[in-house]
């Protein structure tokens, strides 16, 4: 037990937020009712019950927590988006269509059907103590009461009965299914002949005219895009601590004053053996684990070296038993008070009295202890000295900002000043109005390109403004040349023309040709065939070197009559088929067998997702929100530039 918990204990507290509560994420141990106290502006109706803004602030809050605790680096921005605070609205509106389901059908949960639930679901396993009891200790770490844990796992479950009699029992019709997956699991056996147009290249040779005809009629292709030359300047923390100064002095007193942050944690490594007497039990249930404690330490007194034996013949934690009692290594704060204070206070080798913790009474012997030395300051200059420095530029990076922000709009004809004063780099570019694919740093900034394209710098060659683009990231920018957007000239793009255009031509030749065989092959039946490849098999999962265009072309022909000829255009050139088998999926296919699963899943889930907007129509959910519409990354990142 002890064992699990100290290797577990944050997988532990995820599993309790996502696997018990997800439907209770948004809500508070008073229940749904709650929701329908006081509030503002109605954004939602369900069954006559609003929910209000400040219900919709509320969940938005708790939703956000909850990610940041589990994602620390999470994105603010994605926190604070039009489409999270949507999805936790329909998370709203779900739940309260659901609890009315549960409400009209009189649905509910027994108390001794949430105990068998309980004991039986292997997904509560970890919150489970060896007599089947809840973990109370664990519970409380989560800011919960056996009793509000109960009330929240009883409204969890009832909500589920809503959708399980749909979605346990949706059928996948035999009819649909076989169609579904003999056009995905379908093999075809076919001859394949390709013409590529690349070993037609070298039999063109385009002539001058042709080149310029094909530069006249596709111009389009062959424009610039408006562009700017910059020189661009970053005030960032990495740059301001390049410019810190730090005595020899200042290092070595940060160093006495973080000592721990350079002393390896001290572990210990123990094994015990555990009377198992939970802290709710009777008083003369305790006094009995407890004097079966005792006896054991009078044996182990008299034969140390029979503890291993002892402990797996008498604890009764089943995570350490088997292995003697063996606990491996721990740190501070990985086990309960008592039993840490007593494992702490010892030397290897020697054994505790009996210790009394929540769990019952434990005996430890302390086996090895580990770490606690202190780096020499030598060996951890480099890295104190890195960190002063950032602390250094972290305390005045605010006061740069604005000298910053001052200097390149005050004197907005150069960057020098801004240069000379800060120590930093100048730095050019050629940039668009939007960032290139694979841009970093400031120019995947669309805030600062879209200041670089404003009319005022870009006509009288002035500084931008000071920009963020970055967590304690300032740039600013000035046009030194503007390409406004024009058509290339012939001479700058004729060698990209004649690409085309021999690309253009040997294509062309390809299908002629790949055209004059299909015909001939029709013309001369299975003679003429002889001289094709030998055949090959063909399905979704094994396409071979087929195109994705060709290969739906061969799955697509019609079978009725074999062997069928066809003749498939592709942008490589041109293949002839001539199909000559059609085998239909193999029934102990394991492929097969995973897809059978899957599409059951997918049909329950169809079924489920019907008959939540059947419900949402008989409760008359209404929502007053606007609706979220989806932009690209790229136009999402430009509005928010604004």
């Amino acid at each position: 037990m002890f064992d699990f918990v100290r290797t577990h204990t944050r997988l532990l507290q995820l599993l309790l937020l996502l696997l018990i509560f997800p439907s209770f994420v948004f809500f508070g141990v008073q229940g749904y009712s709650r929701f329908t106290e006081g509030g503002n502006a109605k954004v939602a109706e369900v069954d006559g019950h609003a929910i209000t803004q400040q219900e919709w602030d509320t969940a938005n809050q708790q939703q956000g927590e909850r990610l940041r605790r589990q994602m620390p680096d999470v994105d603010a921005r994605l926190l604070d988006s039009p489409q999270f605070k949507r999805e936790t609205l329909d998370q709203l509106v779900r739940e309260r269509v659901l609890a009315a389901a549960a409400d009209k059908q009189h649905l509910s949960i027994s108390d001794d059907r949430l105990q068998r639930l309980f004991v039986s679901d292997p997904q509560y396993a970890f919150l489970r103590k060896p007599d089947g009891s809840v973990n109370a200790e664990m519970l409380a770490a989560q800011g919960m009461t056996s009793a509000q844990f109960a009330e929240r796992l009883r409204r969890d479950l009832t909500l589920r009965q809503v959708f399980e009699g749909i979605t346990q029992t949706a059928p996948a019709m035999p009819a649909a299914r076989s169609l579904a997956f003999d056009a995905l699991l379908q093999q075809r056996q076919v001859q394949l002949q390709r013409f590529n147009a690349a070993d037609y290249a070298a039999r063109v040779n385009p002539t001058e005219a042709e080149l310029k005809a094909y530069y006249d009629g596709h111009q389009a292709a062959f424009r610039a895009p408006e562009q700017a030359v910059i020189e661009y300047v970053v005030l960032s923390l990495e740059s301001l601590q390049q410019d810190q100064s730090v005595s020899e002095d200042d290092l070595r007193k940060y160093y006495e004053e973080n000592a721990a942050r350079y002393t390896t944690a001290e572990q210990r490594r123990a094994s015990h053996i555990l009377i198992a007497s939970d802290k709710d039990q009777p008083a003369a249930e305790r006094a009995k684990a407890k004097a079966r404690a005792e006896a054991l330490l009078a044996e182990l007194r008299k034969n140390p070296a029979s503890f291993a034996d002892v402990a797996k013949k008498e604890s009764q934690d089943p995570g350490s038993a088997a292995q003697g009692g063996d606990l491996d290594f721990f740190a501070r704060g990985a086990m309960v008070k008592p039993f840490e204070d007593a494992a702490y206070a010892m030397k290897p080798g020697e054994i505790s009295n009996v210790v009394e913790s929540d769990f019952g009474y434990h005996i430890i012997r302390l086996d090895a202890v580990r770490g606690g030395e202190k780096r020499p300051f030598e060996a951890v200059r480099p890295e104190i000295e890195a960190e002063v420095r950032k602390q250094l530029a972290q305390s005045r990076y605010a006061e740069a900002a604005e000298q910053f922000t001052n200097t390149v709009y005050e004197q907005s004809d150069s960057l020098q000043p801004a240069i000379d004063k800060f120590k930093i780099r100048k730095q050019t570019a050629t940039v668009q109005r939007t960032p290139a694919p694979g841009a970093s740093g400031a120019l995947a900034s669309p805030k600062l390109l879209e200041a670089v394209f404003s009319n005022d710098v870009l006509r009288n060659k002035r500084n931008t403004e000071a920009v963020e683009v970055g967590a304690s990231q300032l740039a600013s920018a000035r046009v030194v040349e503007h390409r406004p957007e024009r058509t290339r000239p012939f001479e700058e793009v004729q060698l990209q023309v004649r690409e085309r255009v021999i690309q253009e031509q040997a294509l062309a030749l390809a299908r002629q040709d790949g055209e004059k065989r299909l015909a001939q092959l029709k013309d001369g039946g299975d003679a003429a065939a002889a001289s094709l490849p030998a055949a090959v098999t063909v399905s979704r999962a094994e396409r071979g070197d087929l195109v994705p265009a060709a290969l739906d072309a061969v799955l697509g022909a019609d079978a009725s009559k074999l062997p069928a000829l066809l003749g498939i255009n592709t942008p490589q050139g041109y293949v002839v088929v001539r199909l000559l088998k059609v085998e239909p999926p193999r029934a102990d296919s394991p492929a097969l067998a995973a897809l059978q699963d899957q599409y059951a899943q997918a049909w329950s889930a169809a079924e489920g997702r019907a008959y939540y907007e059947a419900l949402k129509k008989r409760f008359n959910v209404k929502v007053n929100a606007p609706a979220v519409v989806t932009v690209s990354p790229e136009a999402a990142a430009s509005g928010a530039a604004r």
